[in-house]
């Protein structure tokens, strides 16, 4: 049997499952239901996981924990679903499952993941829930701010982080993905073609940008755009672009954080 396990196999078989439904919103129940899979939504705390894919008796099965947000048919349910059929379809994860050669094991969503099988599960559920075929026609010639980010993940039932780090992977403008929690950067992610791939702060949040005066002074939660300038937020800008800008939009949720960030 074919172990799948580069992007572009991985790619090639998700996107092949979505396609095979004709609903822009890729059927997630009906892809549990052509394949015999047994999914329970419950209360499995808060402090354990989003979802889990075991293998026992002969058969598989997927928790999905509601005490974390993932309600079925939500944006947030369905990407942790999504992430779990990965561990079902994706050969490699199938086979390690069935035959005790890797661990059932606690998935989280939205967050970057630093472990190989999460990655690829990820990976996988961005491509299922938004095969590039459809959509990228839905921003074809469109010119890129957060309202196009809103735009979609609403066309696809998506969160907008997922939607973000999808269209930093097939999107027609390079973007950056920073997500900060207490005035500390988690993680950051940016298309291929970003101009920029370091942040002057990589561990503080760069004081001179939106993100930043949230973390000085956090009262309200935020939701907007600005602009800022290249010197302030990333590292090795040329002397010739120190007065390039871009422009950073902010979402802020109690003490956490997450900036797109786009230039002109």
């Amino acid at each position: 049997m074919l172990v799948t396990r580069n992007r572009n196999s991985i790619k090639k078989l998700a996107e092949a499952i979505a396609l095979e439904y004709e609903e822009k919103i890729t059927p997630l129940d009906k892809i549990v239901e052509d394949e015999g899979l047994s999914v329970f939504y419950d209360s499995y705390g808060r402090d354990t996981f989003d979802g889990m894919t075991i293998y026992e008796n002969g058969q598989f099965y997927i928790h999905i924990n509601t005490d974390l947000g993932n309600k079925k048919d939500s944006p947030r349910g369905r990407f942790t679903l999504a992430h779990e059929l990965g561990h079902y379809y994706i050969d490699f994860h199938r086979l390690g499952l069935k035959k005790g050669l890797l661990e059932p094991h606690p998935s989280r969503t939205n967050r970057k993941q630093f472990n190989q099988i999460e990655r690829e599960a990820d990976f996988f559920a961005s491509c299922l829930l938004m095969p590039e075929e459809r959509f990228s026609k839905d921003f074809y010639r469109k010119s890129f701010d957060i309202k196009l980010i809103d735009f979609l993940k609403d066309e696809y039932n998506v969160s907008r982080t997922a939607c973000a780090f999808r269209f930093a992977d097939i999107g027609n403008h390079s973007i950056m993905i920073v997500y900060a929690e207490g005035g500390t950067v988690k993680w950051y992610n940016c298309s291929e073609d970003f101009p920029y791939k370091y942040l002057l702060h990589e561990k503080t949040v760069a004081p001179n940008t939106v993100m930043g005066e949230f973390f000085k002074d956090i009262t309200d939660d935020i939701f907007k755009t600005e602009e800022i300038w290249a010197v302030d937020m990333f590292k090795y800008v040329k002397d010739n672009h120190v007065n390039n800008k871009f422009f950073e939009h902010c979402i802020t949720y109690k003490n956490r954080a997450l900036s797109i960030i786009w230039g002109e």
